[in-house]
């Protein structure tokens, strides 16, 4: 059915084109006044391109009395035919018809991306009964009954470690890409994975009250109150053709030539007014291209101008999302920081986990020497352990240096100093000796700083809302100089925070990358995805997406918005003043119809061309 729309959008719009070009054709062929058939080959424009919006404005009239420009255009139409000016009518319909096409050009609509939300929904679970394991479908479970998850299973609903350790990858949650160590009593969340341990666990909450499914039902209806932007011709449609009629019929009244009221109603046709906001937003889309952005709603550049804040997520948008090891600390006065980084690093050798590869990743990146290991052994939720050089190896948490009686109290302090600044640490063991530990972190994007800075004075205010702990989240506000943050956000945290701020009048922009920011991109104001490392989830949400990832590319965005309603409005200001100077010369019986509609085409012209520069503008550093 999906595809059958698609084919549908794409066959109307095709069908515009071909009508626009043998519409150009018959104007230009009455222009130079060749005849094959017995009539004027502008009635070719007039079938193709006027019949539609004569249509559509009696169905707008008759089904809701709706009064848009159409109906002015229709009127026009039907008067110039009347007294026989048929290029005047046809030509009017052929620049109405040009702009309805580019406005449906900049209309594009974004897929929900429900269809792959639904996919992450698990299908079964393994339901522990006295007679065994059995496999059910995973919305049979019930709140109560126990359930076993083996590694690299999708946790089927939501509940409560009761037997077990592991690490689960919460990404599709808290958009954070580090696997969170889970023990006994600890909480996990359907949709998540469980990287490495398998474990026993009570059914909560299940069926439509599991993360997943409220995830989907928060993206089905995050944007139900979003407002699209109505055509400016369109807002002030009842307007111009109240007073159109008024001149028109007045200056019929008092001079009681018919030629001057229909010379004031082609006059009064808002051609350039139609054109004057979908090509600016073209020329605009195109600029955005060209830096990088692939603008999936055409009127997203509308409401981007005017927002008022920007909310950011960590992982992946104002960082790399992939750790780096920032510090390596050695406890022991005859065990140099290098070996120790080559020790543990050896012991990570086979590890799955993301910070094990990390580790082994930044050792090499650093040119140091990573020895051979044998007797690995992964220990899940805590770290592992490997014979390395010959000596016992142990690189895990606090919990398990403990475990190993290897705890040294001594240690604690100054490996809080990094945790505050947002970092995790591994601690290291040598023969059942606390040695030290490594400390890592994700790192900023290059120029993130700058980029907020310039945020900043473009006039919009940035706000970090993340799923990341406080210590991170709190670190890397400080150093962005970001004021506003929040950490430990759930999807539904996110969502409330901008429909809190939108509801105070407070527009915003929403930038991320994971499934977990889908419906937060889907209710703000304007949704920006990055498009290279985001999901597939994310970006059919979002209203734009960052191809390239550039995210020092936004605040040209921000301007360039700005900038285009600027463009706009100069527009509108032009368009108008040209049709009133005209109006009052149509009145004086100095412009006839086709002299009139000439003029309508020489303002359209100039609203394109103020319009293209648009594509070439950069916004000054």
């Amino acid at each position: 059915m999906k595809t059958l729309e698609k084919l549908l959008e794409w066959g109307g719009v095709k069908r515009e084109v071909v009508c626009l070009l043998l519409g150009g054709a018959g104007l230009l062929a009455s222009i130079l006044e060749i005849a094959p058939f017995p009539f004027d080959m502008a009635w070719i424009a007039i079938i193709l391109c006027g019949v539609p919006i004569l249509l559509e404005a009696v169905i707008g009239l008759v089904t809701a009395f709706d009064i848009k420009a159409d109906v002015l255009v229709s009127i026009a139409l039907i008067a110039s035919v009347v007294i026989g000016e048929d290029f005047a009518a046809g030509e009017v319909a052929f620049i109405m018809q040009l702009g309805g096409l580019l406005e449906d050009l900049t209309v594009a609509r974004a897929r929900a991306g429900i269809e792959k939300l639904v996919r992450l929904t698990p299908r079964t679970a393994r339901i522990i009964r006295p007679d065994g394991e059995q496999i059910i479908p995973a919305e049979a479970v019930k709140v109560g009954e126990l359930l076993r998850v083996l590694p690299g299973e999708t946790i089927p609903v939501d509940g409560v470690i009761r037997t077990g350790r592991t690490s689960v990858n919460q990404a599709v949650m808290t958009g954070e890409s580090l696997p969170v160590d889970k023990k006994e009593g600890d909480e996990v969340f359907s949709g998540t994975v469980n990287q490495f341990g398998s474990f026993d666990m009570e059914a909560v909450r299940v069926g439509e009250d599991s993360s997943i499914q409220r995830m989907i039902r928060l993206v089905q209806s995050a944007d139900a109150g979003k407002a699209k932007i109505v055509g400016l011709a369109d807002r002030w449609a009842t307007w111009i053709v109240v007073i159109a009629l008024s001149a028109a019929v007045l200056t019929g009244l008092i001079t009681h030539e018919v030629i001057r009221s229909v010379t004031i109603l082609v006059v009064f046709c808002p051609c350039a007014l139609v054109l004057a906001t979908p090509t600016a937003i073209m020329a605009a889309i195109g600029n955005a291209t060209r830096h990088g952005f692939l603008v999936r709603e055409g009127d997203a550049l509308e409401r981007l101008a005017a927002v008022s804040r920007v909310v950011f997520d960590k992982t992946g948008t104002l960082t790399y999302g992939t750790p780096e090891v920032t510090a390596v600390c050695s406890l022991l006065p005859d065990l140099p920081e290098e070996e120790l980084y080559a020790l543990a690093a050896g012991a990570e050798q086979r590890s799955e986990h993301p910070l094990g590869k990390a580790v082994v990743r930044c050792c090499q990146a650093g040119g140091g020497e990573i020895p051979a290991s044998e007797q690995f052994q992964m220990l899940p939720g805590q770290g592992v352990k490997a014979v390395v050089a010959g000596r016992l190896v142990t690189a895990g948490n606090w919990e398990l240096m403990e475990g190993e009686q290897a705890a040294d109290p001594a240690a604690r302090p100054k490996a809080h100093v990094y945790e505050q600044e947002g970092c995790t640490v591994i601690y290291i063991a040598v023969d059942g000796q606390l040695a030290g530990f490594l400390a890592l972190a994700d790192t900023l994007r290059e120029n993130a700083a700058e980029m907020i800075r310039q945020v900043k004075a473009a006039g919009v205010a940035p706000v970090l809302l993340t799923g990341d702990h406080a210590s991170a989240a709190a670190h890397i506000a400080k150093e962005l100089s970001i004021r506003d943050f929040r950490a430990g956000c759930l999807p539904e945290e996110k969502l409330r925070y901008i429909d809190d701020a939108q509801r105070r009048g407070r527009q915003v922009c929403m930038i991320g990358d994971g499934v977990n920011d889908a419906p937060a991109l889907k209710k703000a104001y304007v949704g920006i995805a990055m498009g290279g490392i985001g999901s597939d989830i994310a970006v059919d949400a979002a209203d734009i997406a960052l191809v390239s990832d550039e995210i020092t590319e936004l605040p040209h965005l921000l301007c360039l918005s700005k900038r285009m309603m600027r463009t706009i409005r100069l527009n509108l200001i032009f368009s108008m003043s040209l049709n009133f100077a005209a109006i009052i010369l149509a009145i004086t019986g100095i412009l006839n119809p086709v002299v009139g509609a000439l003029v309508h085409n020489a303002g359209s012209v100039l609203v394109i061309i103020n319009s293209a520069f648009l594509l070439k503008w950069r916004k000054k550093k």
